[in-house]
């Protein structure tokens, strides 16, 4: 069946409105669909086509046809991305926006739905309204609470919510490597971000962020295509860096931390990518959410070290401003209250980073396994620090930069009493008000649980130093918070225990009588040497807690130390010549430093600028030789590709042939099975299925026809025979029956004919009198009615000639209205058909004027042309009687010479032969580089020694040899001898010229009454042949045409050539 013919895009949009009109949207849908993904629409143009989307869009989001519209976007896109991008966005915007708004007219009426179940549920009729509630009630409002609500907007919201999400993905794989479309599809990706915000879609939303990240990469891989995305571009990088952080607002108010940490990963890398460094706004926004990735975490170093360059980048942020270098809405707000609330968060973090690694929390420090490792460079990176952080890295860079100075004094407070001071029996007690302030803050109150590990962590610090044992009672006694953040025994045992595991801690618990031993050992580890040291933790191996005394371990640990700086002291006090050495050497030293600083400070500048100059070398050779690996990389990949490509392309073509050649098998066996099926032969099903095909099949089912045929036959005489008899055998005993049944029926009829007949005078009788009542009651209001019926008479008349007249008022009026208009338009008419016809004439004037000067130019050029024509042939008829006379003149000189030769040649006393004498024997063949023979010279001799006008007539005549070519003839009529031969190459003698002016009629005479040559004989052969032309150059059907009567020539005037042979 062939296509159906293409139609124009306003004939299928009129359609479908036709179908729209007469309640057939899915039809007019299919219609738009099957229009669009035509083939014949691509070369459509797009302004033709955009009404036509329009419409698709708006019906595929009534009936929910998301497949459809993805489809017949997709057409669209491919048809119109060239051409016109405007109509793209437009018929995308149009789809969002249709979509959206179903969505929130769903909500509005799953709200109403919702609102009218309340309405009813509280108005329902209450038998006791002091006793409304009822054990019922309250059963139902438990179990159908809020699950009534989530009911309703599963059953009217999801579908649409659904439907919504559907097309953001789709608009967004429309647009995902399209550069000119790129603004729209940024925008599209902040929507979806605020659909997934706003309905809180947290599975859409990481779907959604998987999705980007695969177009990003998409983007990189087909980064050569035309019109790709160019990640190169600054513009375009700091969108999807826009679009980024919009990811990563929203995944922190989803509380969804994975993606919100991958999403920093992805503005890192984008960071890394781009030539042009981030607003100081965007890297605000940047650092302050991954303080709460980390936070959420629990990793407090790094959260502590997001704080730190958040603040750092404030304070820069403020220089800037206040400079001028920078606008000020490139920048975070950093006014003094926003510059304390983030030194405060500064100290209070990097307070919070627990000196024990516990099991719960990361912790400070940086493992050495190369998981961890990793871990901490990939973090270490996203804050783009140089090298891992550290608790006192954190505070050396705090103190340096004066931020303690900014905190709130209650941080300041906090630090002093955990960093500064020793006071191991009262720490608790005076960090107590303030973790009771902290608390009270929402922000800071996260920070409880850390502060209270590193509260324990100083509190076992500082007590190692003051005692060897202690009761664990006391300790509990010591380690008091306020509510609700107090600790329990447990709690500090398992911090106890925790921290003998990870050997940040040396105490041992006697659970018997409760007591707590700080490790004396001398021999002890050094990780372990005193719960002071730090080892193993954030702080350095000294510490930062205040020591009373040494312990025993480290007294023996720093023995040898202690021995040579007491021995370097005593030299220098008892030993003059040391010192003296000391400064000479010093001074010597400072002496070779001026002397070489100079030197030194140049070798040092070179060096410098070698090393520069290597660098550049060494990066320029390894983008040549990365760009040169990328090169290579790519061939092998492209050959690797068309390799992969062309073996699954043979793999997929075997595997098509061998899928159709089991189909076929398949579709033969069946065909074989459904006939044996459909032919009921059970006994050939065990045979051999392949081996039968449709003749055999056909042969079986004709066979088992005339079976079936024959034994149907043989039981229908049978059957027909029996029913005979049976019928026979019925109608002989109903005979008999008959007339007592026929008494019966008529008794029976006769009974029903009475009893209808009685009914019916009854109902009659009844009826009559009822009429006749009714009519006695009906005349008493005859009077009335007659009465009424006359006044409603005279109104209804009175008010129908009341309207008559104005009727007929109006009609005179409309009628001279038409009349009058009539008038118009027939003076009107007539004056438009004057002007018409006054046009006309013109035109027709106009025309005719031109046809005769056009006659006249014509008539003009045929007068010139005719002119040219005559003054050409003029010219023409002067060339050719020159060139004739000059002919003449050479067949004159030709004939002369060839006299004079024949003169020069001939012997002196030959005889002149009788012209009638022919010579005998065959004609003489005229064949190239033939010499004449001595009869041609003997014939010439007598010629040119006749003086009479008639032997010269004879010697100008040719020579019977040289003659033309005899005309063809039937066999019958040819002479005989040999025909002359006309050989290729071949040209005319003079003889021949001579004959042929002789036959024109004797043209090189001047005498009228000259003879023609006497014709050429045959020796005593027959009569004698005339020499015609051969016909080889002229239509066969004029080979018997005689030849006309040649011209004679005018005594004493010459005739051209041209002219002597036109008359033949």
């Amino acid at each position: 069946m062939p296509p159906p013919p293409h139609q124009k895009p306003e004939n299928v949009l009129k359609r479908a409105n036709e179908l729209i009109g007469v309640h057939q949207a899915p039809a007019a849908l299919t219609l738009l669909h099957e229009h669009i993904t035509s083939k014949r629409s691509r070369n459509v143009p797009i302004a033709s086509l955009e009404p036509v989307m329009l419409l698709l869009v708006e019906l595929a989001v009534e009936q929910k046809k998301g497949k459809l519209a993805k489809d017949a976007l997709y057409q669209y896109k491919n048809i119109a991305q060239n051409t016109n991008v405007g109509t793209i966005e437009l018929v995308l915007k149009k789809f969002i926006e249709l979509a959206a708004e179903k969505v929130t007219a769903a909500q509005q009426k799953a709200d109403e739905v919702q609102s009218s179940i309340e309405a009813t549920t509280g108005s329902a009729s209450v038998d006791d309204l002091e006793a409304s509630e009822t054990p019922e009630s309250i059963l139902l409002a438990t179990v159908s609470g809020e699950q009534s609500r989530d009911r309703t907007d599963r059953a009217i919201v999801t579908p649409w919510l659904k439907f919504l999400w559907e097309a953001y993905r789709t608009v967004l794989d429309i647009l995902r490597n399209n550069a000119r479309l790129e603004i729209l599809y940024q925008a599209t990706a902040t929507q979806a971000f605020d659909f997934c915000l706003k309905y809180t879609r947290k599975t859409e939303f990481r779907r959604l962020c998987e999705l980007l990240r695969n177009h990003v990469q998409t983007a990189a891989k087909y980064s050569a295509q035309s019109f790709a995305i160019n990640l190169s571009d600054p513009e375009t990088l700091q969108r999807h860096l826009e679009t980024r952080f919009q990811q990563l607002n929203v995944a922190v108010e989803l509380e969804l931390w994975q993606e919100a940490f991958r999403s920093v990963e992805d503005i890192h890398t984008l960071l890394n990518l781009s030539k042009r460094p981030a607003k100081n706004i965007m890297m605000a926004n940047y650092y302050e959410k991954l303080t709460r990735i980390f936070l959420v975490g629990e990793n407090y170093l790094f959260h502590a070290a997001a704080w730190s360059r958040y603040y750092n980048l404030l304070r820069q942020s403020a220089a800037l401003v206040a400079t001028g270098q920078s606008k000020k809405a490139d920048n975070p707000p950093s006014s003094e209250a926003d510059l304390q609330r983030a030194a405060t968060f500064v100290i209070l973090s990097a307070l919070s980073i627990p000196v024990i690694s516990t099991s719960r929390s990361r912790g400070a420090m940086v493992d050495f396994d190369e998981a961890r490792k990793n871990k901490n460079s990939r973090l270490t990176h996203l804050l783009g620090m140089s090298q891992a952080p550290t608790r006192a890295g954190l505070f050396r860079d705090a103190l340096s930069k004066s931020l303690l100075r900014r905190a709130i004094p209650q941080i300041r407070d906090l630090y002093n009493i955990l960093e500064v001071d020793f006071h191991p029996l009262s720490i608790c007690q005076k960090i107590s008000p303030i973790l009771a302030q902290i608390g009270a803050d929402e922000e800071m109150s996260k920070y409880i649980l850390p502060l209270q590990q590193v509260i324990l962590t100083r509190l076992f610090q500082q007590l190692s130093q003051v005692y060897e044992t202690v009761d664990l009672e006391f300790v509990e006694s010591l380690a008091q918070f306020p509510e609700p953040f107090q600790v329990t025994r447990s709690t500090i045992e398992k911090f106890i225990m925790n921290g003998n595991k990870k050997g940040d801690l040396a105490i041992r618990m006697n659970h018997a009588t409760g007591v707590l031993s700080f490790d004396a050992d001398v021999f002890s580890s050094a990780k372990a040497a005193h719960a002071g040291s730090g080892a193993g933790s954030a702080e350095s191996e000294t510490g930062s807690v205040q020591r009373l005394q040494s312990t025993p371990s480290q007294i023996v640990r720093s023995q040898l130390t202690r021995l040579a700086d007491v021995l370097y002291t005593t030299c220098r006090y008892i030993d003059p010549t040391f010192n003296e050495a000391r400064i000479k050497a010093r001074d010597a030293a400072f002496a070779r430093a001026r002397a070489g600083a100079e030197k030194e400070h140049l070798d040092v500048l070179a060096r410098k600028e070698i090393i520069q100059k290597r660098k550049e070398k060494a990066s320029e050779a390894q983008a040549a030789r990365e760009k040169e690996n990328a090169r290579k990389k790519l061939l092998q990949e492209q050959a690797l590709q068309q390799a992969e490509a062309t073996r699954l392309a043979e793999e997929q073509k075997i595997r098509e042939m061998k899928r159709m050649a089991s189909e076929r098998e398949q579709i033969k066996r069946k065909e074989v099975e459904s006939m044996l099926k459909d032919m009921k032969l059970d006994d050939l099903q065990g045979e051999d299925l392949d081996n039968l095909d449709s003749n055999k099949i056909r042969m079986i089912k004709l066979q088992q026809l005339e079976r079936e045929k024959n034994s149907i036959a043989e039981k229908l005489r049978i059957t027909g025979k029996r029913l005979d008899h049976l019928e026979r055998a019925f109608r002989k005993e109903e005979a008999k029956k008959l007339p007592e049944d026929y008494a019966k029926q008529r008794e029976r009829d006769l009974a029903a004919y009475e009893l209808v007949k009685e009914q019916t005078l009854r109902d009659a009788e009844q009826k009559h009198k009822d009429d006749l009542e009714l009519k006695h009651r009906l005349t008493r209001l005859m009077p009335f009615y007659e009465s009424f019926r006359s006044n409603l008479h005279e109104r209804r008349r009175d008010e129908f000639e009341k309207r008559r007249r104005d009727a007929e008022r109006e009609l005179e009026k409309q009628v001279n209205a038409r009349r009058k208009e009539y008038r118009d338009r027939k003076i009107r008419e007539k004056r438009e058909r004057e002007e018409q016809e006054r046009a006309l004439r013109e035109a027709e004037e106009r025309a005719a004027r031109e046809k005769e000067e056009e006659e006249r130019r014509l008539e003009a050029r045929r007068e010139e042309l005719a002119r040219l024509k005559e003054e050409r042939e003029k010219e023409r008829e002067k060339a050719k009687e020159i060139a004739a006379r000059q002919a003449q003149r050479e067949e004159e000189a030709l004939a002369r010479r060839a006299r004079e030769r024949a003169a020069a040649a001939a012997p002196p006393l030959r005889r002149e032969a009788p012209a009638e004498a022919a010579p005998s024997g065959p004609p003489r063949l005229p064949l190239a580089g033939t010499r004449p023979s001595w009869r041609d010279r003997e014939a010439s001799r007598n010629a040119s020694g006749q003086g009479t006008p008639e032997p010269a007539a004879a010697a100008a005549a040719p020579p019977p040899s040289r003659a033309p070519p005899m005309e063809r003839t039937d066999s019958a009529e040819r002479p005989s001898g040999p025909p002359r031969l006309q050989l290729a190459g071949n040209k005319p003698s003079w003889r021949e010229r001579e004959a042929a002016k002789a036959a024109a009629g004797g043209a090189s005479s001047s005498l009228p009454e000259r003879s023609a040559p006497p014709p050429r004989v045959a020796s005593g052969r027959g009569a004698p042949i005339e020499r015609v032309a051969s016909g080889r150059g002229e239509p066969k059907e004029e080979k018997e045409t005689p030849a006309a009567e040649p011209l004679k020539p005018t005594p004493g005037k010459w005739q051209p050539r041209f002219r002597r042979e036109g008359g033949n």
